[in-house]
């Protein structure tokens, strides 16, 4: 599955994705002092972005030269909401726009996570990583061959509870000084008893590299589907740069244009 998969065509068949371009800022809400939500409106991206896809922003900085990439959280008609930490100018620039002001986009870009299966699913995620996860919440609860269960684990403020509650009605929560996901992956497994055949249950996680490892690890024991969406630095976000690649048992990947998601047998995880 591919970005040109979701993307429209021109009659004669060629991907059409609009490109740079400027929106208008519809909701601009800190969640904590250093994680901020931000809504765009777009309707291109809106009708296009599934998730574990991504948009690029741009500073309005002419020293700010590579755009920072955010996961689409959430849609909702032609609105698109992002939620990022600050963690340097660029980041702090867009903390502090307001609704109203405009900023630059373009997308989405990226492999999405793939939801055609039907059965369960465990959306796990740790930090930064809630929204693509966020979004996937989002698109399962349109369906009504797909259950959700959400597992999240926080540094500490637990910011995404309240928009996740709206898509998914199991959500498990934990913090670094109580455990991690994997405490939390136990939990569950052992609430289903022990002749449970999990054969119907995919894995979507997005987060930290060892928490990634550390579930795939877990869920090769299961014999679950398993898809992961890596966080890398990215240069351009549209797979030119050769920034962010990653090792695959296929070589190195683009995780901008191959990824951002991946199977755990594509990473050969184990």
């Amino acid at each position: 599955m591919t970005t040109a998969t979701f993307l429209k065509t021109n009659p004669d068949g060629r991907v059409y994705m609009p490109s740079r371009r400027t929106v208008l800022i519809t909701e601009h809400t800190l969640l904590t002092p250093d994680i901020v939500r931000l809504t765009v409106r777009d309707e291109y991206i809106a009708a296009h972005a599934h998730a574990g896809q991504f948009a690029n922003l741009y500073s309005k900085n002419s020293q700010h030269l590579s755009p920072r990439p955010f996961g689409v959280a959430e849609v909702s008609g032609d609105e698109v909401t992002f939620i990022f930490a600050v963690v340097g100018k660029g980041t702090a620039e867009f903390r502090d726009m307001k609704a109203g002001d405009s900023i630059d986009i373009l997308g989405p870009l990226g492999k999405p996570f793939d939801l055609t299966h039907s059965g369960r699913y465990l959306l796990i995620a740790g930090g930064l990583g809630i929204p693509p996860i966020l979004r996937a919440a989002q698109e399962l609860s349109a369906r009504d061959d797909a259950q959700a269960t959400a597992l999240f684990g926080y540094r500490d403020e637990q910011f995404a509870n309240v928009f996740i509650d709206h898509y998914c009605g199991g959500v498990r929560t934990i913090d670094n000084a109580h455990g991690n996901v994997i405490n939390l992956l136990e939990n569950w497994k052992n609430e289903q008893g022990n002749d449970t055949d999990f054969s119907d249950v995919t894995i979507l996680s997005c987060g930290p590299l060892p928490m990634m490892k550390a579930v795939a690890s877990w869920s090769t024991c299961y014999n679950m589907t398993t898809q992961l969406s890596l966080e890398e630095r990215m240069g351009c976000g549209y797979g030119t740069c050769v920034v962010c690649v990653t090792p695959t048992i296929d070589g190195y990947k683009k995780v901008c244009h191959d990824g951002p998601v991946f199977t755990r047998e594509e990473l050969g995880w184990k």
